[in-house]
């Protein structure tokens, strides 16, 4: 999922380079929503683990 976000923020950037402001936005944007969802499930997969006493 990190690396969906790491390409829409490409992807946004590059459309920003050659001035697609709508389109850099969009992605700009998804790339945000994947980044958090992504911070989301790696919090939860720490507590998770920790919970469940495994060691690393």
């Amino acid at each position: 999922m990190l690396g969906w976000a790491l390409t829409f923020l490409v992807i946004a950037l590059v459309a920003a380079l050659f001035g697609f402001g709508g389109i850099a936005s969009a992605s700009a944007g998804i790339a945000q929503i994947l980044f958090f969802v992504f911070i989301a499930l790696f919090v939860i997969a720490m507590i998770a683990r920790a919970f469940r006493g495994r060691t690393p």
